[in-house]
């Protein structure tokens, strides 16, 4: 008798233990895991990822931070992903080559995207920036500005960039430590994914955005002088080691189709031929069928 009850009570224990474990294993098999650059989360996360699941039926997972950040997590094999979307073709370099960990073969330029001045409408700043020069108003005393750190993020290091060519086109030679201070700054600099959210909650009163993001967000924002562009270019590639790798082309072949770049011009990015770097031959056939469509 008590062998029969032992047995009755174990039987649907390893049931719902069968039932656990097979549920995970679905669900991964069934979901593209996307790494993009922290200035891409409102059109990744409210568009491109929706519609994406909507068109396949598959599940998109994604995470959010600094180009540069999430390339090096990939080398300190800290994160593994499918698919890699960078907002500058040096960071997909870093991932390129044997010597690098070989974890990219191939990327594909598809957008682009400038830096500009955002600011907050509420900010007791707002109407300077209306009344003068961007590189004046950022010199305001108690002004709160935000930026990313230019090691992890190329928005942080076009940042630094653009204020060091103004210091110059404005004849201004301390402008760069009177607007950033050090180039790590712990006053303005904050992980990428963050920065906008800080703006809109008054946290910030201006900081250094790419147009997708203004423009998708409405936030009232200042073009910089031609001679002082600088912008995002994003790539996107499929990992070497991406776990769903049939996910992975489904995910890249929608998000080039012309769907996927009608939603990325509906969210401010300015969408560019598709060009490819790295082995062509390694780049799945329906990927290069998209490409090419886009291209014609």
């Amino acid at each position: 008798m008590i062998r029969k009850l032992l047995a009755s009570l174990v039987a649907p224990v390893l049931a719902v233990s069968c039932v656990v474990t097979a549920a995970p294993a679905f669900a991964q098999d069934n979901t593209v895991n996307v790494l993009y650059a922290g200035s891409l989360v409102n059109l990744m996360e409210r568009s491109i990822g929706p519609a994406f699941e909507k068109a396949t039926g598959q599940q998109f997972r994604g995470y959010a931070a600094g180009s540069n950040k999430i390339a090096n997590e990939i080398k300190g094999k800290l994160r593994r992903g499918d698919v890699f979307i960078s907002a500058s073709p040096k960071v997909n370099a870093s991932l390129m080559g044997q010597a690098n960990g070989d974890h990219v073969t191939w990327y594909v330029n598809f957008a682009e995207s400038p830096l500009m001045i955002g600011y907050n409408p509420q900010s007791k700043f707002a109407s300077q920036f209306k009344s003068k020069r961007w590189d004046q108003v950022l010199q305001e005393p108690g002004i709160r500005i935000g930026r990313t750190d230019p090691k992890l993020d190329p928005k942080g290091a076009f940042t630094v960039e653009m204020v060091t060519k103004a210091a110059d086109l404005y004849h201004q030679p301390d402008l760069v430590e009177k607007t950033l201070g050090a180039p790590e700054n712990p006053d303005q600099v904050l992980p990428e994914e963050t920065l906008v959210g800080r703006l809109q909650s008054g946290q910030l009163d201006a900081g250094f955005f790419y147009s997708t993001e203004t423009s998708d967000l409405k936030i009232p924002a200042i073009h910089p002088a031609p001679e002082l562009q600088a912008k995002a270019s994003y790539t996107l590639t499929i990992l070497n080691d991406a776990p769903n790798r049939t996910g992975a082309v489904s995910f890249v072949d929608f998000l080039l189709s012309e769907q996927g770049r009608a939603l990325l011009r509906q969210h401010g990015v300015d969408v560019v031929k598709p060009t490819v770097t790295g082995s062509v031959q390694a780049i799945p056939p329906s990927v290069q069928a998209v490409i090419d469509a886009a291209n014609q």
